[in-house]
């Protein structure tokens, strides 16, 4: 990193533009920045580390840049800084603003102007516009620079004190400050995982030794009284937990299996006495059911002599129903035979009844009933006639009807058509009225509509705008986030790739053989090639961390080229709507609408009101043609009349005739038509009787002939002898069950084995049965107890096993946990293997530290002319713990001492040496990052002319990098020695810098 130009414009005690060429200055590789104290020369510092992180070093920081304006500055001045650099190869131009309150452009006041940043390259030989985002212009120069703001401010801006102090501080002071130089905290946090893994693998081990005492106690309870061993004394956690409970749990099987054995030779035993008993309770029961049958079987045929008479009787009855059953379909028909008589007799009855003549006798027989009916159908033909002439007096009363309702709704249309046609005039002149003032609210509308279109067009920009001024907010938060997992990804691929080539050397040795020439050192033999360490990275997992780099940075380009496209929009839409706020903007429309609206209204009258006239001038068109055609239809009607009251006479004078007493033709005919169908009806009813008398005569001599060929004197004997359903069926179970209870005492009387039976004494029962119950109860108990014991072996074996799987399954869990436990006790510094009690962090730390004691070592030597030397020292310190200490070596006593012992000369030349030699270590760690430009601040006054001639010689030899350095110092002698220079002159109005070359 080169710087070329710093410009300052109301910055600090800067009021005015101050410009600062370090090409120049850099020519003679060393340069003064002197002035008095409260000038400014730790502003022009500031300055630089602000273009870069946007924020100054130290104490003097303040969010937002709120100390940074001038107080000398005009008010309309604007607070910026602009640095010109050169950094890994590029030429890039870095300008800030912070936020500052600027007058308002109209009226009174302040108002705060928002910070601004821009980075520009230099390329084909114009400037190019990077980015206007000030997170990822921080990004960006974090990325080229390789460092951040506070390894910049120790490596680039060297401050004598603070190194001073460091020299003097204690262990942990200094792993403070070289944490945050080296960024060792992932190193820290692989400690504080290694703790959280630890613990989680103890807590893990007690739960499962916990589970295993859960089922230690399962299997406590399943045994009983059987297990008499207690469980081991052992708590979750203790070694040893589960080989005890493994033969604990073996010894509770061994007895299980014991018992089970005992308990079957009881079952065996009491079951065979179960099957001696159950046979004697058989024999004895056997006896004693033979006995008891043979005795009620004597008993049940004494009842039955008692009932023999009654049961032949019986017999006797049933015998008879079944002959009187042949009878029943005889006297079945008969009954329907007289039902269908009494229905066809009173059938005639109804029908004479209805064709009855009170002037003329019904005729008795069916014959002379047709008659009366064919006469009577006769006369009712002669009656169509004098039908046909009563529907023509229908339809001329009809014809009279309708005249009548044309007369009235003529009179009525000639009514209304005369008193509208009076108005016609007024009502033509107000149609016409409403048409000119439709046509007036067209016009104004049209112009309402132009000036709302321009309106809306304002009030939509300036939603817009407001719109965007959000998503612009959104969009660099986007762009932050995206620069933040880009960085991170180049991190990770920096840190992969430094993996693999301090391994490179396992990765060539692996592509040599045996006789062929190794391609670095040419040997032909390889005796002890390189290995590749656990965790070794190849060529594919660096390219693929390479790959993740460009696809995050590619979405952080996307990103600020959406925040870019956002904010043109904004400023496209801002241009559209000025300054104007939405509210105001919105009522303005909202006003143009109502008028629009209500003009709109008026002119969509217009249509409405055309239509109107023509409605009505068709209207009186209308009424004129339907008073013309009243007036003829009026002197239509009266020729029709005369006609119509002859025809009229004629057919009520025919009607009169044929109508007789009736009050109708119609009347007349229907009854006519009654009489007739009552006489048809009358005459087939009579036909029915007669049939029905003639078929009951038949079935009585049927059933007469039925009744005596089944052996009874009439049939009502026969009728007498049956028997409905339920009566038969008693009577026919009480015969069956009669006779199968003789037949079932027959046999038990003639069985031989009841005979032998009944000759035995009788048998005691209760006794044998009291003695098989014993013999059950003794197999329940021993069958209970059998099954009590295999269920207490199946429950321990099954529990044994789950032990067993979860001892072997927690012998893997315990041993990671215990690898755990000693790595984690090995980083923590409380392991016995780690001697030093050093932690992991403190270990890198102090790695670093040795380098930069080497580095320091190679220009303190110089400094002190051979005397000096600083050494890293691991021995213990504090509590007990070692790593950071750092050590003076003198020469002259060949003894190495505290660097707090140091003078103040001597501290000086401690401090620039190890400040220097930081740099060198720093950069390197930074990815090599080339630093042509340093600041050294102070210290040189408490050097003598000897030493100060030795650290300037160190200084100038920086030179040989190519580098230019910067001394930051009141030492008047220095101004002598230093031709080139950078003056800060103090006054009223502000400072100003006052520049004067090697050559000048």
């Amino acid at each position: 990193m080169r710087l070329h130009e710093l410009r300052l414009t109301a910055f600090g005690p800067f009021g005015t533009t101050q410009r600062i060429d370090f090409d120049d200055l850099s020519r003679a590789g060393l340069f003064l920045l002197h002035g008095p104290t409260g000038a400014g020369k730790t502003s022009v510092l500031d300055a630089v580390c602000y273009a870069l992180y946007g924020s100054v070093p130290g104490a003097r920081h303040s969010p937002q840049g709120a100390n940074l304006r001038s107080d000398h500055a005009e008010p309309g001045t604007v607070t910026e800084v602009s640095l010109a650099l050169t950094v890994a190869g590029r030429r890039l131009e870095v300008t800030r603003r912070p936020s500052w309150a600027r007058p308002k452009k109209r009226g009174s006041g302040t108002t705060t102007e928002k910070a601004y940043s821009a980075l520009r390259a230099h390329q084909d030989g114009a400037w190019k516009d990077l980015s206007r985002s000030h997170q990822e212009i921080g990004e960006e120069i974090g990325q080229l620079l390789g460092m951040s703001k506070e390894q910049f401010c120790q490596v680039v801006l060297l401050p004598q004190g603070d190194f001073a102090r460091f020299l003097r501080a204690d262990a942990e002071t200094r792993g403070r400050l070289l944490g945050r130089l080296f960024d060792t905290g992932r190193f820290a946090a692989v400690e504080q995982r290694l703790a959280e893994r630890r613990r989680a693998g103890e807590q893990a081990v007690r739960t499962a030794d916990t589970e295993l005492l859960a089922l230690a106690n399962q299997m406590v309870t399943a045994a009983g009284d059987a297990v008499e061993s207690p469980l081991p004394e052992l708590s979750p956690g203790d070694p040893g937990l589960g080989t005890a409970l493994l033969g604990w749990a073996a010894v509770a099987r061994s007895t299980a299996f014991e018992r089970l054995a005992h308990t079957e030779c009881a079952l065996t035993t009491a079951e065979s006495a179960l099957r001696a008993a159950r046979c004697a309770l058989d024999g004895a029961g056997e006896r004693h059911r033979l006995q008891t049958r043979f005795a009620r079987a004597r008993e049940r045929a004494a009842a039955l002599a008692e009932r023999t008479a009654e049961h032949r009787a019986d017999a006797l009855r049933i015998e008879s129903a079944r002959r009187a059953d042949t009878v029943a379909p005889a006297r079945e028909l008969r009954d329907e035979a007289e039902t269908r008589r009494q229905r066809a007799a009173g059938a005639e009855a109804a029908a004479r009844t209805a064709a009855g003549d009170p002037d003329t006798p019904v005729p008795l027989d069916a014959d002379g009933l047709h008659t009366a009916a064919r006469r009577a159908a006769e006369e009712l033909g002669a009656l169509e006639s004098a039908r046909r002439a009563e529907r023509r007096a229908a339809e001329l009363a009809g014809e009279r009807d309708r005249w009548q309702r044309e007369e009235a709704a003529d009179r009525e249309l000639l009514h209304d058509t005369t008193s509208w046609l009076d108005d016609w005039d007024t009502t033509r002149t107000a149609l016409h009225d409403a048409i000119d003032t439709a046509q007036q609210g067209l016009a104004r509308a049209e112009a309402l509509a132009g000036r709302l279109e321009s309106a809306e067009g304002r009030h939509a920009a300036a939603l817009q705008r407001d719109l965007l001024a959000a998503a612009a907010v959104a969009a660099e938060q986007e762009l932050r986030a995206a620069h933040t997992r880009a960085n991170r990804a180049r991190h990770d691929w920096l840190d992969l790739r430094e993996q693999r080539l301090n391994g490179i050397a396992a990765e060539l040795a692996a592509t040599l053989t045996s006789g062929e020439p190794c391609g670095v050192c040419g040997a032909t033999e390889h005796p002890h090639p390189a290995r590749k360490a656990p965790g070794h990275v190849d060529r594919g997992a660096e390219e693929a961390a390479q790959t993740a780099y460009r696809q995050a940075d590619a979405a952080h380009t996307a990103a600020g080229e959406r925040c870019a496209r956002i904010e043109g929009e904004r400023a496209a839409a801002t241009a559209a709507a000025g300054d104007a706020p939405v509210e105001g903007l919105a009522d303005a429309v909202a006003a143009l609408r109502t008028e629009l609206a209500t003009a709109r209204r008026t002119a969509w009258g217009l249509h409405a009101a055309r239509e109107a006239l023509d409605r009505a001038e068709a209207e009186h068109a209308r009424r004129v043609t339907a008073q013309q055609e009243a007036a003829r239809r009026a002197a239509s009607r009266a020729a029709r009349r005369e006609a119509w009251e002859r025809e009229a006479a004629a057919v009520e004078a025919e009607l009169t005739e044929a109508r007789g007493d009736a009050l109708s033709v119609a009347a007349r005919a229907e009854a006519l038509q009654r009489r007739v169908d009552a006489l048809h009806t009358a005459a087939e009813a009579a036909r029915t009787a007669a049939e029905a008398a003639r078929q009951l005569k038949e079935a009585d001599a049927r059933l007469s002939d039925a009744a005596y060929r089944a052996g009874f004197d009439t049939p009502d004997a026969a009728a007498a002898a049956l028997l409905d359903g339920p009566a038969y069926r008693a009577l026919q179970q009480r015969i069956d069950a009669w006779q199968q209870t003789d037949a079932e005492v027959r046999a038990v009387l003639t069985d031989a084995e009841a005979l032998t039976a009944a000759g035995l004494p009788p048998v005691d029962l209760p006794a044998v049965e009291h003695a098989a119950d014993r013999a059950e109860q003794r197999l329940r108990d021993a069958a209970s107890r059998h099954a009590a014991a295999v269920r207490d072996r199946e429950d321990l074996t099954r529990l044994s096993a789950r032990i067993t799987a979860a001892v072997r399954a927690l012998g893997p869990r315990r041993a990671e946990h215990d690898r755990v436990a000693r790595l984690a006790s090995l980083t923590a510094g409380t392991s016995a293997a780690n001697e030093r009690r050093m932690r992991l962090e403190s270990y890198v730390l102090a790695a670093r530290l040795e380098q930069v004691a080497a580095a320091a070592t190679v220009r303190l030597a110089r400094m002190s002319q051979g005397r000096y030397t600083l050494v890293h020292s691991d021995d213990r310190s504090g509590r007990g713990r070692s790593g950071l200490g750092l050590h003076v070596v003198d020469a002259w006593t060949g003894r190495a001492r505290d660097t707090s012992t140091l003078s103040g000369g001597e501290t000086f030349f401690a401090s620039l040496a190890l400040a220097l030699g930081l740099a060198d270590v720093v950069t390197d760690e930074a990815g090599g990052v080339r630093l042509d430009t340093l600041f050294i601040d102070e210290g040189f006054g408490s050097l003598d002319d000897q030493s100060l001639d030795e650290v300037l010689d160190v200084l100038d030899s920086l030179r040989e990098r190519d580098r230019s350095v910067g001394i930051v110092s009141h030492v008047p002698d220095l101004r002598r020695r230093v031709h080139a220079q950078l003056e800060v002159v103090k006054g009223r109005g502000g400072s100003r810098v006052r520049q004067r070359s090697g050559g000048r």
